[in-house]
C-alpha cells in the first residue's frame, strides 16, 4: 500500500495517521479524534469530535490547560482519555503512542504503529531543542517557519536579552509583557530564574493558565492577579513590576514600558519598535534549520508538511526534497 495513503491533512486541518486517527481538528471517518496541545489551531471542531468520536484523547497538562482556556464544561460534552509520554493505547490493529513536543504545557507528538509495521509521526508544533526526533516512515511535521529565510543565529543570546531588557525597564516602573499562552509561562520562568526581586502581575486567564502550569511543575515566580488590591496600587502608581498579559490584550493597555515575545523575528534578537518598545525574538517553534534536522535526523519515506496552519509548508516540502533526497509533499494542496 502507498505511504501516501498512510497519513493526510484534511482541507479542515485534521492531521489523519493510519486507519483511525484524527489529530488537531475533526474528521468525520476518524473514531479516534487527538488533541496535541491547546492552542486554538489546534482545537478546531473540538466541539464535534466530543460528540461524535469514540473518544478524544490528550495528555493531562492538555486538558487541564483547555479546562481553563475554555471552560471546564466543554470536555464534558463527550469521553476524554489522557495519555502520558511513552504510554500507549490500542484501537483495533494500530498502536497510540505520545511523546514529548518541546512547546507549551502538555504539548504531544503522536505516533501510530500500523499492522504492517509502518511508523507514522504527527510532530504537532515543536522546538527541537529539547525535543526526541522519533524514527518514522511517513513524518507530518509543522512547517511554521519552513522558508530558508526563517533562520534564528541567535537561539542563545535570547533568553539573557529578554532579561537584561526587562531589568533596564523595571528601571522606569511597570513592564508590560505580552505574548501567547504557554510562552507567557516561559516568559515567567526565565524570569524567575533570573532572580528578578519583583512581583509579577497577570491578567485573568493568564493567570489562570499560570496557576495551572505550577501544578504541572513550573516555577513561576511570585504571582499575583491584576485585580487584587496590591496589583491593582502597583500598576496604577508605575511601581517596578512585571505585567502579563496575552497578545490579544496589546491595543487596550497603553504606555508603559511593553515588551512582545514573537516568533516571527530572524534579522535581530531585539528589535525596537518605539519609545520604550521592544520586540524579543523568543520562539515556541522550531526555525528553518531545526525543522531540517528532525527531518534528517528522523529518515522518513515520506514527509508531509502541514499546509493548513499558518507557514512555509510548500516551500519546506520543496527543500526536503532539493537538500535530502526524501519524497515530501505539502497537503492540503
Amino acid at each position: 500500500m502507498s505511504l501516501l495513503t498512510k497519513a493526510a491533512v484534511t482541507d479542515k486541518g485534521a492531521v489523519l495517521l493510519g486507519r483511525y486517527v484524527a489529530c488537531d481538528a475533526h474528521d468525520d471517518s476518524r473514531p479516534l479524534r487527538v488533541v496535541t496541545h491547546a492552542h486554538a489551531d489546534h482545537l478546531i471542531g473540538i466541539e464535534k469530535s466530543l460528540r461524535k468520536c469514540e473518544k478524544v484523547v490528550m495528555t493531562t497538562a492538555t486538558r487541564d490547560l483547555i479546562n481553563v482556556i475554555r471552560s471546564p464544561l466543554l470536555l464534558m460534552g463527550g469521553f476524554v482519555e489522557t495519555l502520558d509520554y511513552g504510554k500507549t493505547i490500542q484501537h483495533e490493529s494500530e498502536r497510540i503512542t505520545f511523546f514529548r513536543a518541546d512547546h507549551i504545557l502538555g504539548a504531544a507528538q503522536v505516533l501510530v504503529e500500523d499492522e504492517e509495521g509502518n511508523r507514522i509521526v504527527y510532530t504537532g508544533d515543536f522546538r527541537i531543542d529539547e525535543t526526541p526526533v522519533l524514527d518514522t516512515d511517513v513524518l507530518v511535521i509543522e512547517a511554521t517557519y519552513g522558508s530558508p529565510t526563517c533562520k534564528r543565529p541567535f537561539n542563545k543570546d535570547v533568553k539573557n536579552l529578554l532579561i537584561d531588557t526587562v531589568a533596564k525597564g523595571l528601571k522606569h516602573g511597570v513592564v508590560y509583557v505580552f505574548g501567547y499562552h504557554g510562552k507567557l509561562q516561559e516568559v515567567m520562568e526565565i524570569l524567575h530564574r533570573a532572580n528578578l526581586k519583583v512581583l509579577f502581575i497577570a491578567s485573568e486567564k493568564v493567570f489562570q493558565v499560570s496557576k495551572i502550569c505550577e501544578t504541572h511543575g513550573m516555577r513561576l515566580g511570585r504571582l499575583m492577579h491584576s485585580e487584587e488590591k496590591e496589583g491593582k496600587q502597583l500598576l496604577e502608581t508605575n511601581a517596578p513590576c512585571i505585567a502579563f498579559y496575552h497578545m490579544g490584550s496589546k491595543g487596550k493597555i497603553r504606555g508603559g514600558f511593553r515588551v512582545t515575545v514573537s516568533g516571527w523575528e530572524f534579522n535581530s534578537p531585539c528589535r525596537e519598535i518605539g519609545d520604550e518598545e521592544f520586540v524579543i525574538a523568543l520562539s515556541d517553534h522550531s526555525d528553518f534549520e531545526g525543522l531540517m534536522e528532525y527531518v534528517r535526523k528522523s529518515k522518513p519515506r515520506l514527509v508531509i508538511a502541514d499546509n493548513f496552519r499558518e507557514g512555509y509548508a510548500e516551500t519546506f516540502a520543496r527543500e526536503i526534497r532539493n537538500r535530502l533526497g526524501i519524497s515530501a509533499t505539502a497537503l492540503p494542496k
